[in-house]
């Protein structure tokens, strides 16, 4: 296996227990011995997928203490007022931050702890002979019986498949970038804002957004344009960034009391999409995880969707035994539609995060989604509850959603009626429980 991430040592657990011998190799040093660079994804968001296969591999109950329940979103206006935004309607339905890196030591001691999990840190994959099933590292080559790439949007593994097969690959930019920043505990060690929240500062073509963290601090994340009047190339200076600020975010300014130094020393990310039609070669290779669908973090999906391709993965592993090729091209045709999916949606989710929340059509559809859920328990549930709180395929909840929303417009545009928006819902969405 190529990738130490987060998901590499959830699929070597599932493997281990069929009986497997896993070697992972990863470029990067071991974090375990070695902090991680400042301004790299500090937190993440935790939900249902992702549960669903911490708890399969029996380390969830090592990481529940460490996590934070988000029940909704906190709304910033540009005048400082704010409202709470639910998440869903049940008491359980909340999604959790969680500490990337706290996470990732877990799953890999977890993993190690099989005895049939080996790591191998410091090993940077140049490329990969599918014909021999050899890894060539900068300084070694290795052979393998079977790989698995979770090496992450720039997978050499994936690289290595597309000279074999006719795939369909593409990497679609976003034109916007990002930058962490951070939000430190109050001098009591307590948060600053709510922390039950996971807070938004939206403002149409960028936003500002914050997590919470165990010690009381938020990890803030800036999205704005790469290029343009109000973007990272535009806003340079001390004065452009403080200005900034004051103008769109004032009342974040006094939050964030390094604002100029970790905007200027801390990364410049860019934000992009993954699509690939085919994710693996014979029964010789496979990708999962970002190196198959690496997708923009608006959903906070990104690695629930990878450890959902665990899942999966682990559910053909039981259908078909050894038979690889089989589970390798099954794996394949179920999760590329679904890998498509929710990087549409998270690309969506953008566009609501940003601007939408604060559209009074917003507004109202969410009011009439919140409504026909409690009409129709078993049939309507709001596209982010099923992405969120569900292990519903995301492919269909794609197109679940698409439904419900044409419904939901027409009926608020005066197309349909009450009574007639209920019948259609009757008659064109199938029970999902």
């Amino acid at each position: 296996m190529i990738g130490a991430g987060l998901a590499g040592p959830v699929m070597a657990k599932y493997l281990s227990e069929y009986g497997y011998e896993v070697d992972i190799f990863e470029r990067r040093s071991d974090l375990r011995v070695l902090n991680q660079s400042a301004g790299r994804s500090i937190n993440l968001a935790l939900s249902a997928r992702g549960i669903k296969a911490l708890k399969d591999i029996d380390v969830f109950e090592k990481i529940k203490s460490t996590l934070l329940p988000m029940q909704g979103r906190m709304i910033h206006d540009q005048d400082g007022k704010t409202h709470m935004q639910l998440y869903g309607q049940k008491e359980d339905e909340v999604i959790y931050s969680v500490s990337r890196e706290n996470l990732n030591k877990v799953l890999m001691d977890h993993a190690e702890n099989t005895g049939k999990v080996n790591f191998h840190f410091d090993h940077k994959l140049l490329d990969v002979d599918l014909n021999n099933c050899e890894l060539n590292f900068e300084n070694v080559t290795i052979p393998f019986n079977r790989l698995l790439g979770v090496d992450g949007s720039s997978s050499i593994v994936r690289k290595s498949i597309e000279k074999k097969t006719p795939i369909k690959y593409k990497k679609k930019s976003l034109e916007h970038g990002y930058k962490e920043l951070s939000i430190p505990p109050n001098k009591n060690g307590g948060f600053m804002i709510e922390k039950t929240a996971l807070h938004i500062w939206p403002r149409g073509e960028f936003m500002l957004i914050a997590l919470p963290n165990l010690d009381g601090s938020f990890t803030c994340t800036l999205f704005l344009p790469l290029d343009g009047i109000l973007s990272f190339a535009s806003i340079q200076s001390k004065n452009e960034i403080l200005n900034f600020f004051k103008s769109y975010f004032p009342d974040a300014l006094d939050l964030i009391p390094n604002l100029y130094k970790e905007y200027k020393d801390n990364p410049l990310g860019r934000l992009a999409t993954i699509y690939c039609d085919k994710w693996n070669y014979k029964s010789t290779a496979a990708i999962l995880g970002d190196a198959a669908h690496a997708i923009v973090p608006f959903f906070g999906q990104g690695m629930n969707a990878s450890f959902q391709d665990c899942t999966v993965m682990n559910s053909l592993i039981k259908i078909f035994n050894d038979d690889w090729e089989k589970i390798f091209s099954e794996f394949s045709s179920l999760q590329v539609p679904n890998g498509h999916a929710i990087a549409n949606m998270a690309i969506e989710n953008y566009i609501e995060m940003r601007d939408s929340v604060n559209n009074p059509h917003y507004k109202e559809r969410r009011e009439l989604e919140l409504y026909l859920e409690n009409k129709f328990w078993n049939k309507f549930v709001p596209r982010y509850s099923m992405v969120s709180f569900y292990e519903i395929p995301y492919g269909q909840v794609y197109e679940r959603g698409k439904i419900q929303f044409n419904l939901m417009d027409s009926y608020i545009d005066g197309d349909l009626t009450k009574t007639q928006l209920h019948k259609n819902i009757e008659n064109q969405l199938k029970p999902i429980r």
